[in-house]
């Protein structure tokens, strides 16, 4: 196995951090290789806000359910996929743009996804840990005000990163599926109840249908992800404005 693929097999979360600043030069490689990533038609789609001011970390660990290891992290990054700024572009250029949509939005998001991803395999690359923060999206009408962020900007993806602690270091990363199950040939194929069983048995120690009626309540039921929804689907009316929502 070569050291790509290594690094991208051992990476794991990391929330504790040592005290230890990330280099001038380091940041700017991180940053760098997020702008490296693929993008769509080269337009990348997203911008990033490099949070260096302490009350913002200190704020935004507090809004992102309340993690003090954001707060001490020596990086965080947030990834906004971004329809402004080619909006803004279009009327420089005296054109009459519509307003974005869904469509276009959605392709912002793999944008920023993508390159947030790049930043998180430049950081491995460099012995710097990195954890995704969803909370940035739960709390999207929060983070449009904290951060102050136009109509057509949707805060999608947060990394905060850090070197990790001897502890995390050591943790064990949690298992992943199955190949088998996780890639299907040429065509979607629905599985049945045997074959989903067999995928989550490794993390069932306890029999499949208590293990996942508490991951159901934990995850798919929990007051964050009814949150998120219901957040990210009121944000999203700004691109139902028209041209006008960009001032909202």
């Amino acid at each position: 196995m070569n050291e790509i693929l290594a690094s991208l097999h051992a990476r794991k979360s990391v929330r504790d951090y040592l005290d230890k600043p990330i280099s001038a030069a380091d940041r700017e490689a991180i940053l760098l290789a997020a702008c490296a990533a693929p993008t769509a038609g080269n337009q990348q789609m997203y911008t990033i806000l490099d949070i260096t001011d302490q009350a913002l970390k200190d704020a935004l660990a507090v809004s992102c359910d309340h993690q003090p290891f954001i707060a001490k992290a020596p990086m965080v990054l947030v990834f906004c996929a971004d329809c402004q700024k080619w909006y803004d572009a279009y009327i420089e250029a005296h054109l009459a743009p519509r307003a974005p949509g869904a469509g276009d939005i959605m392709l912002a998001v793999v944008d920023a996804s993508i390159a947030a991803q790049n930043a998180v395999t430049a950081a491995e690359s460099l012995g710097i840990g990195s954890c995704y923060i969803g909370d940035i999206l739960e709390q999207c009408q929060t983070h449009r005000e904290l951060l102050h962020l136009p109509a057509y900007v949707v805060p999608c993806a947060m990394l905060v990163l850090g070197y990790p602690t001897q502890q995390q270091m050591d943790r064990p990363k949690p298992a992943r599926c199955a190949l088998e199950h996780i890639v299907h040939e040429n065509a979607y194929r629905r599985m049945d109840g045997a074959e989903l069983r067999r995928m989550f048995s490794p993390r069932a120690a306890n029999g499949y249908d208590a293990w996942m009626a508490a991951f159901w309540k934990r995850k798919y039921e929990s007051d964050f992800a009814l949150e998120m929804t219901r957040s990210v689907e009121e944000y999203l009316k700004a691109f139902d404005n028209g041209p006008g929502g960009v001032h909202n």
